[in-house]
């Protein structure tokens, strides 16, 4: 029972009001972003924004913020879809008979 630890829950509440707050302040910066900055790269942008909002939610919301197992996991499942990607990628370069694939040929 050694492992137990006391938390300040007005603390707690304290950060819950900042992460809401910057959560807040990134929902506003994805509706003015294009607005205000339509480039090519407005795609990129949103898509950057709404990933660290995904990532302020899961660490504070979700409590994983100190979990090392779910980094280790994510670490772990991010190598398996880069290794299968790789290995599609790879055989996609080297695919042979195309014209006679019933994939590839044109309908009949």
């Amino acid at each position: 029972m050694a492992n137990h630890k006391t938390v300040d829950y007005q603390a707690e509440k304290g950060i819950y009001y900042k992460v809401l707050f910057g959560l807040l302040a990134l929902t506003a910066l994805t509706f003015i972003q294009p607005e205000m900055f339509l480039t090519q790269y407005t795609f990129g942008m949103q898509m950057l924004i709404g990933t660290v909002k995904a990532w302020i939610i899961l660490m504070y919301y979700m409590h994983l913020k100190g979990e090392v197992l779910i980094g280790w996991t994510v670490i772990f499942a991010v190598f398996i879809v880069v290794f299968f990607f790789s290995i599609v990628m790879i055989d996609v370069s080297n695919f042979q008979y195309a014209d006679v694939s019933h994939i590839t040929s044109p309908a009949q």
